[in-house]
């Protein structure tokens, strides 16, 4: 075993150095006026047109028999019982998974080293990203593809800042880039916080206001959750099953609150303390939880990753991540492809890229 290498941390470093010195961010607080208009709005779950004659927005009814067949079919003929997960909650209409697989470009527009979000001019990478798209679509004809925006919203840094808190939360522009961004792509997004010696209940309810949008998910990175009080980028952070409960919890209020179709929450993981005690990880019929396998390398070292943090320890859903660079860097210098991933169990049905 082997563990995502600091590299990558290191990125994420330098960038939030940078950014710090030359921006100043204005998410201090949220609206609540904004995010009840915002949830009000007539979209659907990917902010597109959906309403009904009275006004109201119209999610997709859940189809429970059909939700029963895709959830066995992605655990691809596990004999151990482990996977499809027993006993989790039906979810709210309009439900993304298991009915379609996300496909997601991680980033940071002020950065061309975090990801592939941030790398390409805009529309070179949303044509990208349509490719990928294909690609999946193609290699399993059966499960229509949902293109994604994977956005950092709270950056790990160098800095202690003002705070001491080593954490750079985004302008609230560049979040709205980025939701135009996606809307061309008609892609859903997600927000990603890395709170470093922050919380994540501090860092949570300040992203409220697009939370509320039915477009917009939440994705939460243990790698720099550093409770020790260690600087991130030093050592692997680590989030407890209470943490994972918060977020669902309020997201779950956030769906009840302004009527949405469910929020998808990733949680990444690529070591076994990264997260602990993922049995007592509770499930909501209004939040969908992707544990994702986030880290990088050739393929044996990806794949048993994949088994010995993923696999066994089932939450709901499974997650895998694809480096660009990262994952050639060393011999065969392949990064897999959406036909390989497939072979795994339990399929993942959401895919990142960075």
């Amino acid at each position: 075993m082997k563990l995502k290498p600091i590299l990558l941390s290191t990125a994420c470093l330098t960038l939030s150095l940078v950014v710090f010195t030359s921006c100043k961010s204005s998410n201090t607080s949220t609206s609540s006026d904004s995010a009840k208009k915002t949830a009000t709005a007539k979209t659907n779950a990917t902010g597109e047109d959906n309403v009904a004659d009275t006004g109201k927005v119209v999610y997709p009814p859940l189809n429970k028999a059909l939700y029963d067949s895709l959830d066995k079919r992605l655990a691809h003929g596990d004999t151990t019982g482990k996977w499809p997960v027993k006993k989790q909650p039906y979810p709210l209409d309009g439900a993304i998974l298991p009915f379609k697989r996300v496909v997601a470009f991680y980033g940071n527009l002020y950065s061309k080293r975090m990801g592939i979000l941030g790398e390409l001019p805009p529309n070179e990478m949303l044509a990208k990203l349509k490719g990928e798209v294909k690609n999946w679509q193609k290699a399993d004809p059966k499960t229509p593809v949902q293109p994604a925006l994977h956005y950092i919203a709270v950056v790990a840094q160098g800095d202690g800042g003002k705070d001491g808190k080593y954490r750079y939360r985004m302008p609230f522009k560049q979040i709205d880039s980025v939701l135009v961004l996606a809307k061309k792509a008609h892609a859903i997004v997600f927000l990603d916080v890395q709170v470093a010696l922050s919380n994540i209940h501090a860092e949570l309810p300040l992203l409220e206001k697009y939370l509320a949008m039915p477009q917009v998910h939440f994705g939460m990175d243990p790698e720099f959750s550093m409770k020790d009080g260690s600087k991130p980028g030093r050592k692997i952070g680590t989030y407890d099953a209470e943490d994972v409960n918060y977020v669902s919890d309020y997201l779950a209020k956030l769906v009840r609150k302004y009527n949405l179709p469910p929020k998808i929450l990733v949680v990444h993981r690529f070591t076994k303390k990264m997260v602990t005690n993922t049995k007592n990880i509770k499930l909501h019929k209004e939040v969908q939880i992707v544990m994702n396998m986030d880290g990088w390398g050739e393929p044996d070292l990806k794949l048993g990753t994949y088994r010995n943090f993923i696999y066994p320890e089932p939450v709901q859903f499974t997650g895998f991540k694809l480096f660009y660079k990262n994952d050639l860097k060393k011999a065969p210098h392949h990064m897999l492809t959406p036909e390989e991933v497939l072979k795994y169990k339990p399929q993942p049905i959401y895919i990142q890229y960075q």
